[in-house]
């Protein structure tokens, strides 16, 4: 490893840590910014008994202090007690959640990148013929329906209808129907992306000359203009899993997973601030881990690329 690749990762890794520490500021003062307290809509309870619970969680210290005990938790993977689930804690609950998410996400993740790959390929082999408008005609339809509403649509038809798949995620089979409603949006964007690269790829010299010498189409493809075309992927595949993660939030309560989705609403419904915070966080970090390890695939896919 290079001493010029090592100063990227590390100044990569300072603005990733920069921006979690921004996201960790911004969520905790928007929390705290509710006049509310998390226990004011609980039924009879005196201001002595919420006086007591806000003592009992630190919510009556200043919010400096409040801040800084915060971090030194979330350093320690502690995000606090759960004010909803008594007895519960935040990072508990949020793995358990995760449990499920993880499942869901990564498995639409993997199938709408295989998915839009082959036929983003295929389309501009074909491009112009009846196989390229067939599958312009298809991404244009699923680019335009939310997730939420392929989730609907399925649960109705799939579910309810035909009974060819379980209504519920915690049913065996019953994860199918939430990883497809995930994973047909981004397989589409990804299908365009990958049609529009490939194309520009082929039409590049290096890709008429290796045609020129007689290498095999196959080679061509899969050994030069692949591996070339993969850049804009790779730069998607980061903003891809947040809007799978952000997508799940609706999914996962369409089909009662109890996931990540499920307990933020839960959370939010139940004022529980800590765990709206957690989950906020969570993500974050999930997503800007994501982020860095695609600005790392840049150098491996194509060495070409300056490191700045």
């Amino acid at each position: 490893m290079s001493a010029k690749f090592t100063g990227y990762l590390l100044r990569r890794f300072g603005m990733a840590l920069l921006t979690i520490f921004l996201v960790i500021v911004i969520t905790f003062a928007t929390m705290h910014a509710i006049p509310a307290s998390p226990f004011s809509s609980e039924k009879a309870k005196s201001d002595a008994t919420i006086a007591a619970l806000e003592a009992k969680y630190g919510f009556d210290k200043p919010l400096p202090v409040q801040f800084l005990n915060y971090i030194k938790g979330i350093a320690r993977f502690d995000f606090g007690l759960s004010t909803a689930w008594v007895g519960s804690t935040v990072f508990g609950l949020i793995r358990n959640g995760f449990s499920y998410s993880a499942i869901i996400g990564l498995c639409a993740a993997v199938l709408a990148l295989l998915l839009g790959l082959v036929l983003g390929s295929v389309s501009a082999l074909n491009r112009g013929g009846i196989i390229d408008q067939v599958i312009q005609v298809i991404t244009i339809a699923l680019v335009s329906m939310p997730s939420f509403v392929l989730a609907t649509l399925f649960l109705l038809f799939f579910g309810l209808r035909l009974k060819w798949f379980p209504t519920l995620g915690t049913q065996p089979g019953g994860l199918f129907l939430p990883i497809l409603s995930l994973a047909l949006y981004p397989m589409a964007y990804t299908t365009r992306l990958q049609r529009s690269s490939m194309l520009d790829v082929l039409g590049q010299d290096f890709i008429r000359t290796a045609r020129a010498k007689g290498l095999h189409w196959y080679k061509v493809v899969f050994k030069h203009a692949l591996k070339c075309a993969l850049i804009p992927i790779v730069t998607y595949a980061g903003p891809m899993m947040a809007n799978i993660l952000v997508g799940s939030m609706v999914v996962e309560n369409i089909f009662s997973v109890p996931g990540l989705g499920r307990l933020f609403v839960n959370s939010m419904l139940r004022t529980d601030y800590m765990i709206i915070m957690g989950i906020t966080i969570f993500l974050a970090i999930l997503i800007v881990l994501m982020n860095f390890l695609c600005d790392i695939l840049y150098k491996v896919i194509d060495p070409r690329i300056q490191l700045s």
